[in-house]
């Protein structure tokens, strides 16, 4: 598990996959299931509505805005 201090000075405990099964309970993974689908639906829904969607591109390092047409807008 890894912790991560926000500015505010907040504490976040990241949990990695391997460790999912010996720290969370069949109800956080479930939960976690549950919002995983919650955000592909609401993704999927802009799509079909053809509402920018908002990613992360893990190649750039950067967060863009990606427009109906395909066309992506990274962010300075």
């Amino acid at each position: 598990m890894t912790t991560i201090v926000t500015k505010d000075g907040k504490k976040i405990d990241v949990v990695s996959r391997e460790e999912e099964k010996d720290i969370l309970t069949a109800s956080d993974i479930e939960m976690d299931k549950r919002a995983v689908e919650a955000v592909n639906a609401a993704i999927h829904r802009a799509k079909v509505c053809k509402k920018p969607i908002a990613g992360y591109d893990e190649e750039k390092k950067k967060a863009y805005v990606e427009y109906a047409n395909g066309e992506r807008k990274y962010a300075e």
